[in-house]
């Protein structure tokens, strides 16, 4: 059964469970009903972070542009423009033994495409979530609902995946961004 996280909380993923290799980060939400006349395109990406906080490589952005990292330790499945059904919107995989030696945490993100311009934000968004789940089993390892009200962020680092000595850890964060991907992007070192 998966374990349910709040806001601030951190939990080993591999210390307590050495046969977790490689698992599956689900992130999922459900947009509001508004008259802006635009259809929502959010988007998760990964930011693969050096000792320094930012990013080492380009590579180290993993995005809809961007599918895969150095030695593909990190994959994004695909962008989902709609965001519509149930379960998951997007997926990325992970394998912690292709990480590379220089990559200290993995930072996941949440975007809105053009926010500002179609005058969007995470207010309008409910529901969202992220969770963890043991690729090799099928099961979850854990869950955080976002729950907070984001009135005006166009962005959130839902979670961070960091190493821990030999060891994995993640963290819950629900961190709130004005200033959309590129906001994000400058604040892990990227040019956009």
């Amino acid at each position: 059964m998966a374990i349910n996280l709040v806001k601030g909380q951190k939990i080993d993923l591999t210390k307590g469970n050495p046969a977790l290799k490689k698992v599956i980060i689900g992130l999922g939400w459900d947009t509001n009903k508004y008259s802006g006349g635009f259809d929502f395109d959010l988007d998760a990406s990964v930011f693969l972070v050096g000792s320094n906080g930012r990013t080492n490589h380009d590579e180290d952005f993993i995005f809809y542009n961007n599918l895969k990292s150095r030695n593909e330790a990190v994959i994004h499945t695909g962008d989902n423009r709609t965001g519509e059904g149930d379960g998951d919107d997007e997926q990325i995989l992970l394998e912690f033994a292709k990480m590379p030696a220089d990559v200290e945490k993995m930072a996941v993100t949440v975007t809105i495409h053009e926010a500002i311009e179609r005058g969007q934000n995470f207010g309008q968004v409910s529901n969202a979530y992220v969770r963890v789940i043991n690729k090799d089993t099928g099961e979850d390892v854990l869950r955080y609902d976002l729950g907070e009200d984001f009135s005006i962020e166009t962005a959130i680092v839902v979670c961070e995946i960091y190493r821990n000595g030999a060891d994995w850890k993640f963290s819950a964060i629900g961190s709130g961004f004005q200033g959309g991907l590129a906001a994000l992007c400058k604040n892990y070192g990227l040019d956009v």
